[in-house]
């Protein structure tokens, strides 16, 4: 996806993208290592989001709210964390959601980010979470709602799951029909008056997405999330406008 950008970009000769894995213990001295190698920055995985927020000399007000940052860059020997999975979100759903009501599936880093993205683009965020009490206090942080056992989606214009729910619908096989048992409403619940986003992906649609595109809604997946929060990573370090399409294409392809 990264490497199609660059090409295309005309900048493929002098740009690259490639991937370091490294154990948490080794993280800190690899990225401070980075900058005299000639990066310009990086992105950051789980479990090294925390990480990186902590090293960093400077965070942008979205890394900071979100307590995650999973994108940094360099200038001298200074590093600067940016989150760039709100931004991912936003420009995934690509229209105003001011005065909408949405409702936030999960609690965990991804959550985080999405409350944050909703919330701060008007929208009037509910969260629910298989755990009540980890709902109830990321509600509480944000200043939103958080909603305990079954929910009615008709109460919300859009629904955003950020949960593992589907994960294994996705990676390794179609979903059941109707196979929405660990989700707080049914799959009949939905419809073509509602945007849900998925943020689970893979070779295979998840049931919940399959249901809701079944049911008329406007569905986003994962991976157009992830193109979106690669190219907002893209614009920090090159400062030129990514092509979206072409990225798309080859998020698809691989």
């Amino acid at each position: 996806m990264h490497t199609a950008a660059l090409a295309e970009l005309g900048i493929g000769d002098e740009w690259s993208y490639e991937a370091i894995e490294v154990e948490p213990d080794g993280f800190e001295a690899l990225v401070r290592s980075l900058p005299d190698e000639g990066f310009a920055g990086v992105n950051v995985t789980v479990p090294h989001k925390l990480a990186a927020l902590a090293l960093a000399d400077s965070e942008s007000a979205a890394a900071q709210a979100i307590g995650a940052a999973n994108t940094l860059s360099f200038d001298g020997a200074s590093i600067a964390a940016e989150n760039t999975d709100a931004v991912g979100i936003s420009g995934a759903i690509g229209a105003p959601v001011d005065g909408k009501r949405a409702l936030v599936l999960g609690a965990g880093g991804s959550a985080r980010a999405a409350v944050y993205a909703l919330r701060n683009a008007g929208a009037a965020v509910s969260i629910w979470n298989r755990t009540t009490e980890k709902a109830a206090s990321l509600a509480k942080e944000f200043r939103v709602e958080s909603r305990e056992s079954r929910v009615e989606p008709a109460d919300f214009d859009l629904l955003l799951n950020a949960t593992t729910l589907g994960l294994d619908q996705a990676s390794a096989r179609p979903p059941t029909h109707g196979d929405l048992k660990a989700f707080p409403f049914t799959a009949d619940s939905l419809s073509e008056r509602q945007v849900v986003v998925d943020l689970v992906y893979g070779p295979h649609e998840t049931a919940l997405a399959t249901e809701a595109r079944r049911r008329g809604a406007r569905v986003i997946d994962g991976l157009d999330v992830l193109v979106h929060q690669g190219a907002a990573s893209l614009r920090i370090w090159t400062g030129l406008e990514p092509p979206l399409e072409t990225m798309r294409a080859a998020a698809r392809e691989s």
